[in-house]
């Protein structure tokens, strides 16, 4: 998933748009590594000593990973598990909808 949210990212910089990530690995060199690795230039978190039990997911109610929400400009999850054009197309129309507000 990670070139595909890297040209999200991209194509949306200048956009009010952020990708957040939550990592479960436990040993943060090899995390840190990983981010390196992958180019990963989005903010990222750590889920804690506890991986993928880790406090962020259990708030969260993640049951897997890779766990996708998309959330909307007032903290509102308004899509669950989209990817690759799906997830595109989900981020297309919160922006659409928050350019129709500004108006």
């Amino acid at each position: 998933m990670y070139p595909h949210e890297r040209s999200l990212v991209k194509r949306l910089e200048n956009r009010p748009f952020a990708l957040i990530g939550v990592n479960s690995d436990i040993d943060k060199d090899k995390l840190k590594k990983a981010l390196e690795d992958e180019k990963i230039t989005w903010r990222s978190f750590s889920n804690g000593p506890k991986g993928t039990q880790g406090p962020i997911s259990e708030a969260w109610h993640v049951q897997g990973w890779p766990t996708i929400y998309v959330v909307d400009g007032d903290g509102v999850i308004r899509y669950r598990e989209v990817r690759g054009e799906d997830m595109d197309r989900a981020v297309d129309q919160l922006l659409k909808e928050l350019e129709a507000r500004k108006k």
